[in-house]
């Protein structure tokens, strides 16, 4: 009797303690936002581990079923298990790179492994593995749709990736090189935010403000001085430095590779991808630089001449040249000289809540979203707004949150992401998070046009999560191949400063004036100004990210002597830097862009092609905006990218059109 008290007591424990933990049930909110009123730092680790062991046994429940295997009793199975853990990782990894706190980075800290060992064991598990396999091998005869098929394959592919075929041994290394990987990577992120706030202390300066301050900034040596700042963050010799970090993850990766039998971490990274091997993304990249540095040096010889200008002023002492400092600076004054183009005069024409209004309107007008603000729902931070989206019928699309101005506990550029993913029954919430000027007493958040240009590509990334149409949530939304995923955010910002779209929303924050037609008639005809610069740092960036993964080791391997020598064999002039130097490259050692860089280029020419067909049959024409969302954005990965893009074009992507839209 007394045994039957204490284990009752321990199960109403349990219950108790289950009820309590908001991460165990759904979402009892407006349309599933997340409860972040509810959700409370001790709840985190908790959940994890429930959430681990439930979907444990909805594993073992698969592989325990007797039946023949089936895409339903097996991958569907699979699709629908981990809700729990799906719930509490959604919000803590969404969270940690918006709001994050000590005790929060703590908390992904014991997350991170015990996450890391439950895939494995799910990705490793030869019971598992034998049943999809099965179903794999005999793919073409199961009746499947195209859908079925790509989720399939996705995860048969997942196993192979994560080492199944590979010896006891050998698998137990794959083990501890996942879970270094994913703790190293979360330093590296961490190491990076405060680099990054530690810069913003000491200049007074965001690292997001960085480029209107080196624009703005008068003095040259102020200007070199917050350069060298900004370029050696994780090179600085301190708590901080990330150089270690870098190359134990490239060695880890390269390991990584030759275990699943390649020769390098790009080869592995690249088989599932568009490009497909890493030689067509050096011959990509390779074919833009050479243009795209001739254009760059046209552009120093015009900032010269005004530097000399500056030299014969007395300003700037004589014998000068253009350094990377100067870059910013001198192409506001050529962009005045030559188009009259002043930011400060684009400015008050773009407040924050107008150009989110403005894309708001372009939606509505090409596909007939309908949007309506929410007041009194969860947000995980007062700066956070959130929007229902509504189809032209009055069909529930989603909701969009922004979260748009910096604080220190939120890393450095923009980006969308998923709280809830778009699966059959189950509309999304996205979020788009950006580091725009936040408002002060007397002035609104003033968007400077590379601004209003970021806003319109998250949100190109936000429709293509909100108007998904897949039944399973490993292809919805964004979950396509790397070198696809720009496609749908990069073409939005074909429509930012076209003379009728800027008609809808650049209005002068003061007097409510739309942006006259003489400042338009400047933007469009400065839009190919300092594409040389753009395109040159934006390839080395890339180029440098493949040099990293094409390694086959790092022995003996000086990181800092490793990025000049991958400058010089780039044929990098000294006036530009990548975009991102191997120390501060978020995107390949912190993020899911590794051997992946290059995709925004590569995304390029399709937006570039896909909006070249708007221009010839109207950029609002609705057959062409159906088609884009039909088979497009809808679509997410259910179907291989290059027929998606050729079911919409009619034709293969046409190369030319990058070069063309860059004015090289």
């Amino acid at each position: 009797m007394k045994r039957f008290i204490i284990t009752l007591s321990i199960i109403m424990a349990a219950v108790s303690c289950t009820t309590k933990n908001p991460f165990f049930s759904e979402w009892d909110t407006p349309y599933g936002i997340p409860d972040f009123g509810k959700i409370q730092e001790k709840h985190y680790i908790p959940a994890i581990e429930e959430g681990i062991r439930q979907q444990e046994a909805e594993i073992a429940a698969i592989i325990a079923n007797t039946d023949a295997p089936t895409f339903e009793n097996v991958v569907e199975a699979y699709e629908n298990s981990g809700a729990v853990l799906g719930r509490v990782t959604a919000v803590l990894f969404n969270i940690s790179e918006s709001d994050a706190t000590e005790s929060l980075q703590a908390i992904v800290e014991e997350a991170l492994p015990l996450i890391s060992v439950h895939s494995d064991n799910i990705m490793m598990n030869p019971e598992f593995f034998a049943k999809v396999d099965v179903l794999f091998k005999d793919i073409e005869n199961l009746g499947l749709n195209q859908e079925q098929k790509m989720v399939l394959k996705k995860l048969h592919n997942g196993f192979v990736m994560n080492g199944i075929a590979l010896s006891a041994e050998d698998q137990e290394r794959m083990r501890e090189i996942n879970l270094e990987l994913s703790s190293l990577s979360n330093t590296f992120g961490n190491y990076l935010l405060a680099e990054n706030n530690a810069f913003a202390e000491e200049f007074g300066v965001t690292i997001s403000e960085y480029p209107v301050a080196m624009a703005a900034e008068q003095d040259r040596a102020v200007r070199e001085k917050m350069f060298k700042a900004y370029s050696s963050r994780g090179n600085n010799g301190n708590e901080y430095d990330t150089k270690d970090l870098m190359v134990k993850m490239i060695a880890l990766r390269i390991e990584k590779a030759k275990l699943l039998g390649y020769e390098n971490p790009a080869q592995m990274i690249l088989a599932d991808k568009m490009a497909g091997n890493p030689e067509t993304v050096d011959e990509f990249l390779a074919s833009l630089m050479a243009p795209a540095i001739a254009k760059a040096k046209v552009e120093i010889k015009d900032m010269q001449e005004v530097m000399d200008q500056d030299i014969k002023a007395g300003v700037v002492p004589a014998g000068s040249k253009i350094e990377p400092w100067d870059w910013a600076y001198y192409t506001e004054k050529v962009r005045m000289a030559k188009y009259a183009l002043d930011e400060e005069q684009t400015k008050p024409y773009f407040q924050m809540e107008n150009v989110r209004q403005g894309v708001f309107d372009l939606t509505t007008k090409l596909w007939g979203l309908q949007y309506e603000k929410l007041e009194d729902i969860p947000v995980y931070h007062p700066d956070v707004e959130g929007f229902k989206v509504t189809d032209a019928d009055g069909s529930l699309i989603g909701v969009i949150l922004t979260d748009y101005f910096p604080r220190s506990t939120k890393r450095g550029g923009a980006w969308m992401t998923n709280f809830v993913e778009q699966e059959y029954g189950v509309r999304p919430v996205i979020v788009n998070v950006g580091n725009f000027a936040k408002p002060t007493a007397d002035k609104p958040s003033l968007l400077t046009l590379d601004q209003v240009e970021t806003l319109f590509h998250e949100y190109g990334h936000a429709l293509h999560g909100l108007l998904s149409q897949c039944t399973y949530v490993s292809v919805a939304g964004t979950s396509v191949a790397r070198d696809f995923v720009e496609l749908p955010s990069q073409i939005m910002e074909n429509w930012a400063f076209q003379k009728e779209v800027l008609a809808m929303y650049a209005r002068h924050y003061e007097t409510g004036e739309v942006i006259p037609d003489e400042l338009v008639a400047k933007i469009e005809a400065a839009g190919t100004f300092n594409q040389g610069f753009m395109t040159t740092e934006l390839a080395a960036a890339s180029i440098l990210d493949m040099k990293w993964h094409e390694l086959t080791s790092v022995e003996g391997l000086d990181p800092m002597a490793f990025e000049a020598q991958a400058c010089k064999e780039m044929g990098l002039i000294d006036e530009i830097i990548p975009r991102y130097r191997s120390t501060y490259f978020a995107h390949i050692f912190s993020g899911g862009y590794s051997a992946g860089y290059y995709s925004y280029l590569w995304a390029e020419v399709l937006d570039k092609d896909a909006f070249e067909l708007f221009m010839e049959k109207g950029i609002f024409d609705p057959e062409t905006a159906t088609s884009f969302r039909k088979n497009i954005l809808e679509k997410g990965g259910s179907e291989e990218p290059m027929e998606l893009y050729r079911r919409f074009r009619g034709a293969d992507p046409d190369s030319g059109a990058l070069l063309r839209g860059r004015g090289l």
